[in-house]
């Protein structure tokens, strides 16, 4: 073989250079790790995958009785309809009202897959959003549980379909078929299994575990118990909480389409909605969003202007800035809108770093509540009134739809309603860039600040509802090294407050919740020995910290990850590697305190402590 000669060579080098210039500039991005990749592997057992978050109150207790709703293998549903099956209560359940519903999703899987998105509908509503593992050749599964109690008015209606989106493609590379189980958990009060069990009784029982998954002692079967992840998934402004009755109806804001009942954005410009006629009897409304973000806007929080991509000639579409906001108007009307929490899958950023624990909320991604009572006054006209979903500066795609829960009064055929209050939302947003070819930093400082109020009168008398709303967002992108290292720094906040007056404006109720979830990703990319390849080296830190209070109650939780590590990559296809994930979870409200903490490394679960129970103040 002849020496390359310098012509050659330079030409070698620039493609290289090329190539590492396209990969820093779509860092973060998604991948494919190789089924033979897994440490656990060796074993030739199968792989539990695991999402740290808080137990659910009522995890020591037998259900009454359960109900298998979904039982499905998705294989190659790429472009085919959701799986769709009639669904009717138990007969062998006790009578509605429940005391507490739970939703158990099981999966496994087995070869060479991308994660995939789902979710459950029932009659066209959200009752769960997931994602999935990337299997490995010995095989991968994982358990999760949802509370779905505020759900109750439509898990006992007859005669509704539960459908379910999980589109996945096999062929002679991608051979991972997820089997999935959903089953319903029903609990009653009656004959003494009532699952209002306080948080405090947990610390009473001693539960403690210093080694597996920390879920031991939850119920009878210790092993079917640690393979649980539960959550409760609700982010807004007065979640609904186990004291809160659930809603007496709920009407999807969703798509009747094949592909799932998700709208898909595409652009700014898309704003999918559906008219609802609200019952004249209405006294509380409130909006559940249900969103994710996928494709070019997957990591829209890492995304440069377009003008970096234009003027440097690079060929990634992850572009048009890093500031997303998703909008819910009525008629029209701004009434409400979410920075969402930026959710990793588990082929984001680097796949190392998600086995077996994944990022927080990747499993059961949240939702969040915007309160709607203020508007009653518009709604109640025994008229058709128009909800729009859209998404700030968003390209493609994200996948959104919502949820309208109502109450009323079963004392009267019609209340009383007006808007007393309504100013559009105050928002600014300020973007910075700073660049020469190359080098450069980026700077989005956005606000929102939002108040509306309204007032219902029922059999219950003359309430006014006040809701306030404040976002607040600050996002860094920065390229150093000729464009190889990237840094990504976002720190969001929220708050939402609901306040209730009475006839004589005197509060009778408050409800607040603040969220803040800060993230941090640095990668440098850096050149492999062999032609088409490169090292990527990665850090990634965030966080999910909520406080809420209502009244004398209050709860606090902090769910927070850091991973560092670094994969060869090749394509989309990480050949090699090394990862660690360290994760801390804590809940404390004026009872009752959990603590879990969990590390892994190189695809192996090395520590996972957890216990309940608060430490004396004295």
């Amino acid at each position: 073989m002849q020496p390359p000669t310098a012509t050659t060579a330079a030409h070698l080098l620039l493609l290289l250079l090329l190539l590492l210039l396209t990969a820093a500039a779509a860092c973060p991005d998604r991948f494919h790790k190789r089924p033979s990749l897994s440490a656990h592997s060796r074993s030739r057992l199968p792989q539990q995958y695991i999402e740290l978050t808080q137990p659910l109150p009522y995890s020591l207790l037998p259900p009454a009785c359960t109900h298998r709703i979904v039982t499905h293998s998705f294989a190659n549903t790429i472009d085919s309809p959701p799986f769709s099956a009639p669904y009717s209560p138990p007969s062998l359940c006790p009578t509605p009202p429940w005391s507490s519903v739970a939703l158990e999703l099981s999966v496994s899987s087995r070869g060479d897959q991308y994660d995939r998105i789902a979710a459950v509908w029932l009659g066209g509503v959200e009752l769960l959003r997931t994602s999935t593992a990337e299997p490995n050749e010995d095989g991968v599964f994982w358990r999760v549980r949802k509370d779905v109690t505020r759900y109750s008015s439509l898990l006992s209606r007859s005669n509704v379909d539960v459908t379910m989106m999980l589109e996945n493609i096999i062929n002679d590379e991608f051979t991972g078929i997820y089997h999935v189980n959903v089953t319903l958990l029903f609990y009653s009060s009656e004959g003494g299994n009532g699952p209002r069990v306080s948080m405090n009784q947990l610390s009473d029982r001693g539960l403690s575990s210093k080694s597996g998954l920390g879920l031991e002692g939850f119920g009878g079967n210790s092993r079917a118990a640690s393979e649980d992840s539960v959550n409760l998934a609700k982010l807004g402004a007065a979640p609904w909480s186990y004291n809160s009755p659930p809603a007496d109806l709920i009407f999807p804001v969703s798509d009747c389409g094949d592909r799932g009942s998700w709208y898909r954005i595409e652009s700014a410009s898309d704003l999918p909605s559906k008219r609802i006629r609200i019952p004249a009897n209405t006294v509380r409304a409130v909006l559940e969003l249900c969103v994710s973000s996928h494709g070019n806007d997957e990591f829209w929080y890492s995304n440069p202007p377009d003008t970096y991509i234009t003027e440097n000639n690079l060929t990634t579409g992850r572009g048009n800035g890093a500031y997303r906001e998703v909008l819910v108007m009525i008629d029209g009307h701004l009434v409400g809108s979410e920075v969402p929490f930026p959710v990793v899958f588990t082929g984001g950023i680097n796949p190392l770093f998600w086995e077996p624990i994944v990022a927080i909320g990747a499993f059961i991604l949240p939702s969040y509540d915007i309160e709607l009572t203020p508007f009653l006054g518009m709604l109640l006209d025994r008229k058709a009134h128009e909800f729009t979903i859209g998404v700030a500066s968003g390209i493609s795609y994200w996948l959104v739809n919502a949820n309208l829960h109502l109450w009323l009064d079963h004392r009267s055929r019609r209340v009383q309603a007006k808007s007393v209050a309504y100013t559009p939302p105050a928002h600014h947003v300020e973007h910075e860039s700073r660049f020469h070819q190359l080098d450069g930093s980026f700077r989005v400082k956005a606000k929102r600040k939002a108040q509306f109020a309204g007032w219902v009168k029922s059999s219950a008398g003359n309430r006014t509802t006040v809701v306030s709303a404040k976002n607040k967002v600050k996002n860094l992108i920065s390229f150093t090294w000729n464009g190889t290292h990237k840094l990504v720094s976002q720190r969001t906040k929220a708050k939402r407050e609901v306040k209730i007056l009475n006839e004589a404006g005197v509060p009778i109720s408050r409800a607040a919740v603040k969220r803040r979830y800060p993230l941090r990703v640095i990668t440098s990319t850096l050149p492999a020995c062999k032609k088409g390849t490169y090292v990527l080296v990665t850090n990634v830190s965030h966080e999910l910290s909520e406080s809420y209070s209502d009244g004398d109650l209050w709860s606090s939780a902090r769910n927070a990850q850091d991973s560092s590590g670094w994969m060869k990559v090749k394509d989309h296809n990480v050949l090699s590697g090394k990862a660690e994930t360290q994760q801390s979870y804590t809940y404390r409200d004026e009872f009752f305190c959990y603590w879990r903490t969990a590390e892994a490394a190189d695809g192996k679960l090395v520590g996972d402590h957890s216990t309940f129970g608060c430490a004396s103040s004295s």
